[in-house]
């Protein structure tokens, strides 16, 4: 029969694979949706197609573009610009996916990491008292502020 500790070391394995396989996936989402929302761009300000870089983004894009292809018709607003609605949309929707494994991997996270234990409360330290030259008027400084001068 498997101990408590070894059951949980178990899970923490689990979760830490889960976690892991969460960031490759959000990870994979994030860079989608910048090419997403740069060929947006690109066709928004109508750069030229058959330039390398910019077959590239469209080429790229292709595969994530294809359940939103056709859902939407582009809008001609001159002879070169194109507001491409269904790109827009992927966009916000791919983003919403990213919005969603981001707190999925908190979860996870949250679910893997060990909780330290809460001892009794210590002793709180409040803020340091420092003395004039005089060695008179006492004045509340910060936690953070230099000691006082020792005479």
């Amino acid at each position: 029969m498997e101990t408590q500790a070894e059951q949980r070391s178990g899970w923490n394995t689990m979760g830490n694979l889960v976690r892991i396989l969460l960031w490759f996936v959000y990870a994979w989402l994030i860079v989608n949706l910048v090419l997403l929302l740069l060929a947006f761009t690109l066709q928004l300000l109508g750069a030229n197609p058959t330039a390398p870089f910019v077959d590239w983004v469209y080429r790229s894009v292709a595969r994530t573009m294809a359940p939103f292809r056709g859902m939407f018709e582009p809008l001609s607003l001159n002879d070169q610009s194109v507001l491409n609605t269904s790109l827009l949309f992927a966009a916000i929707i791919y983003s919403l996916a990213a919005l969603f494994l981001r707190s999925a991997i908190d979860w996870v996270t949250d679910r893997v990491t060990p909780r330290r234990r809460q001892g009794p409360p210590g002793p709180t330290r409040g803020p340091r008292q420092s003395f004039d030259s005089a060695g008179s008027h006492p004045e509340t400084t910060s936690p953070w502020s230099p000691p006082p001068p020792t005479t």
